[in-house]
């Protein structure tokens, strides 16, 4: 029986080059992806299928050498592999490479054609094996690299770098972006946040830092929507951060200003940042909230973008319209919020008013006639107000 088997191995060895050149002329001619690719991959390629049949030899000498040898087949060129070919053309390759082996070998024993079937079967899990170790360290990569870019928005220490490493993470987002702020656990189901986004026809980057999860909003490219006609149509961010919610945690959940690009993102980033401070000293905040409906409480605590955001939304549009807009909504609010008692201290009619009022609001979308809206204009008037005529301080006391 011995003596069988060295025979068997010997012509084994001796057909070898036979059966590598069978091998990769079955390829070109079945395998279309192979014959389009270049020189040097479709070399690598080639040299796995040749070592496949190699190792088939050491395990019908040694069966025992099946963990090692069959893995040891994607070990001659696995980056080359990996970059030139998918899983499934992968198994494709392995099954030319059986087919001919056991087209030329099968017929000469019964124990040479269970011998490949076996040995076909162990190949096809290291395969396998070999792919999912490559996608398990991809996927670290890309969660550390996605990690270090939502960093880089939230620091607003982005650099040159930055548009490459988005691109690298497949970035589908087109043009604007905006960022979700709030709470979650320490465990947060990515894949669910994912599906989620891109069932409204958006992407997300996802960044969790102890307690608090970050979601960088951008929406799905156009051409996407166009090759696939079932992909919904873009949902505008507080509908899609409204979808996103259940994601987080109770507590409070701000949605940062609409911006140009994904580059520009930490605007938005540090308004939702600071909104999320304090937005719990508003007590009918909606869940989620914009970060621009926090300005007053923003800007009472100290956040410079606020202040600014109030003085180049409100103040600076009606500073550039005639005077009595802008006297108007003083003395609207000041009186707390009457028609009659404004329309008495200018001397007009308290349909007058309304009109000023209404003009007020075509002109920068807040109504003064609202609670919450009035106190953001009062907000913006009073923060303009102190940054064009500035401070007055006291005369300083001489130091003893």
């Amino acid at each position: 029986m011995a003596q069988e088997k060295e025979q068997e191995l010997n012509w084994l060895r001796l057909i070898s080059g036979e059966l590598a050149t069978q091998t990769v002329a079955r390829l070109e001619a079945t395998l279309p992806w192979y014959s389009d690719m270049p020189p040097g991959r479709r070399s690598a390629v080639g040299l796995v299928a040749q070592t496949g049949i190699s190792s088939f030899i050491q395990w019908y000498e040694d069966p025992t050498s099946t963990p090692w040898i069959a893995s040891d087949v994607f070990s001659s060129a696995p980056r080359e592999l990996l970059r030139s070919i998918s899983l499934q053309e992968t198994l494709q390759l392995i099954r030319v490479v059986v087919s001919v082996v056991e087209e030329r070998v099968a017929t000469r024993s019964e124990d040479l054609r269970e011998a490949i079937l076996h040995y076909s079967r162990d190949v096809a899990f290291a395969a396998a094996d070999v792919y999912a170790r490559a996608a398990e360290a991809r996927g670290l990569w890309d969660a550390r690299l996605e990690a270090l870019v939502v960093d880089s928005i939230l620091t607003g220490e982005s650099d040159d770098e930055l548009p490459s490493r988005i691109a690298a993470l497949g970035w589908h987002g087109h043009g604007e972006s905006a960022v979700l702020v709030g709470t979650s656990e320490r465990v947060v189901d990515v894949d669910q946040l994912r599906r989620t986004a891109r069932h409204a026809g958006a992407d997300v980057l996802i960044g969790l830092q102890g307690t608090r999860l970050v979601l960088v909003l951008g929406r799905m490219e156009v051409a996407q929507r166009e090759t696939n006609a079932s992909a919904p149509e873009p949902l505008d961010f507080p509908e899609i951060a409204a979808r996103l919610a259940e994601g987080f945690s109770d507590g409070p959940l701000v949605l940062g200003p609409t911006v140009p690009n994904l580059v520009s993102a930490s605007r938005s980033a540090r308004a939702a940042l600071a909104g999320v401070a304090v937005a719990r000293s508003w007590r009918r905040a909606t869940r989620p909230v914009l970060a621009d409906d926090l300005l007053p409480e923003r800007a009472l605590a100290g956040d410079g973008l606020a202040r600014r955001s109030l003085i180049e939304q409100i103040y600076e549009p009606l500073q550039d319209q005639p005077r009595e807009l802008l006297e108007t909504l003083w003395c609207y609010l000041d009186n707390g919020r009457s028609l009659e008692a404004t329309a008495r201290e200018l001397f007009v009619h308290p349909n007058t008013v309304r009109y000023r009022l209404k003009k007020v609001t075509d002109l920068i979308g807040w109504n003064a006639t609202g609670a919450r809206e009035a106190l953001i204009l009062q907000a913006a008037l009073i923060v303009g107000s102190i940054a064009e005529h500035g401070v007055k301080r006291g005369p300083q006391r001489a130091k003893p």
